[in-house]
């Protein structure tokens, strides 16, 4: 924990020099840290948080991220955007992270122009670039600041940290965009991602903690932990097909190798 404390001691001090900052605030694990020492570097009077309000992105996020800032009286901005709108989105070619990114981004650099703020930073960590993430590129060639990076924090230490100062999300799961649970190349809609939605939400309801929602056509895959694979398998097997179905779901299955963080990168990670 020592050295999570003097990694978040540099984060500080990277920020400290902004004088002021708008932060992407998604109410995840990595954002919220971040507002947090934006805030404890900065003051709440020169710390906005900027908030999408996204097909993509579930409402119940939105939510969190507005009562997290009504809590702490911290300026809260939501934009509006149409994922819909960017060209090959519907599509979902496997640069879609890259496009959308791009799009979004510009609209959140406009807003915090808009609200003052000439510094726009966002929760990519120290781990991140060892995965596949073509949004990336994207904050490279906006300017958009990435401090827990930049201070190699790595997630565990991030969850490490909110855990120390009372965050509500140290022990949150990650809730990645909802387009990333289809295969590249299969046709997004708004309502298949609220299908994935309404299914990862159910099964939360049923208690599973990490959970995804594959959507393959009209095959749905599930990932939950694996030492909860004979739980999905038994009691509640029943009742999970049913709400599936009423999804629009016609086969119901689940992945055998249980929950994986970025499984419909595969081809690509395993390729290169």
């Amino acid at each position: 924990m020592k050295q999570a404390r003097e990694k978040y001691d540099k984060l500080l001090a990277e920020l400290k020099p902004y004088g002021r900052v708008a932060v992407a605030f998604s109410a995840g694990v990595d954002s919220t840290l971040l507002l947090h020492a934006a805030l404890d570097a900065l003051g709440r009077e020169n710390v906005l948080a900027i908030t999408g309000r996204l097909v993509a992105f579930p409402d119940r996020e939105g939510r969190e991220a507005a009562a997290f800032c009504r809590e702490r009286g911290v300026r809260h901005a939501v934009t509006a955007f149409d994922q819909f709108a960017v060209e090959g989105f519907r599509n979902n070619p496997p640069d879609r992270c890259y496009r959308c990114k791009k799009a979004l981004f510009t609209e959140f650099l406009k807003t915090a122009e808009k609200e003052g703020f000439s510094v726009l930073a966002e929760g990519t960590n120290g781990d991140d670039p060892k995965e596949y993430r073509p949004g990336m590129r994207a904050l490279f060639e906006l300017g958009i600041k990435s401090p827990l990076r930049d201070a190699g924090l790595s997630k565990a230490e991030i969850r490490g940290l909110s855990r120390e100062f009372g965050l509500p999300t140290a022990t949150k799961p990650s809730l990645p965009c909802l387009a990333t649970r289809f295969p590249y190349g299969e046709f997004l809609s708004a309502e298949k991602i609220a299908a994935v939605d309404e299914g990862e939400r159910f099964l939360l309801s049923l208690g599973f903690s990490r959970v995804r929602v594959r959507c393959h056509g009209d095959i749905a895959r599930i990932e939950v932990e694996k030492d909860m694979l004979e739980t999905i398998a038994g009691a509640a097997r029943e009742e999970i097909i049913r709400r599936f179905r009423a999804l629009g779901f016609l086969y119901v299955t689940v992945d055998l190798e249980g929950f994986q963080s970025g499984s419909m990168d595969k081809r690509i990670t395993e390729n290169n």
